[in-house]
């Protein structure tokens, strides 16, 4: 069963393709965390917020992950993050043509 962890916090910048070039080897290191899937990058410069929305294989892997996120980003000075995990709903998700996989 696929969960969806979706984290989002404060951020000054960079946004854009600042923030693609910035964060490049972040985002190429999430693909090795444990039951990593996919992750949608989210960010809005208006509101100076940022965050992602990911999927894993597995609850235990999504809170996992959240741990160490949130732990990454307060050493960044990061210290208001929302989080919550979901679980999918795939026959709804499957009509809508999300990704279930």
């Amino acid at each position: 069963m696929v969960h969806i962890l979706q984290v989002d916090f404060p951020l000054d910048g960079p946004f854009g393709d600042e923030m693609a070039r910035q964060f490049e080897d972040l985002a190429k290191s999430i693909n090795d965390e444990p039951g990593f899937l996919w992750k949608i990058w989210t960010e809005n410069e208006t509101s100076k917020e940022a965050g992602g929305i990911y999927a894993f294989d597995s609850k235990a892997h999504a809170e996992s992950y959240l741990n160490m996120h949130s732990e990454r980003l307060n050493a960044m000075g990061v210290t208001e993050i929302n989080a919550k995990i979901f679980t999918i709903n795939e026959g709804l998700t499957q009509i809508t043509h999300g990704r279930v996989e």
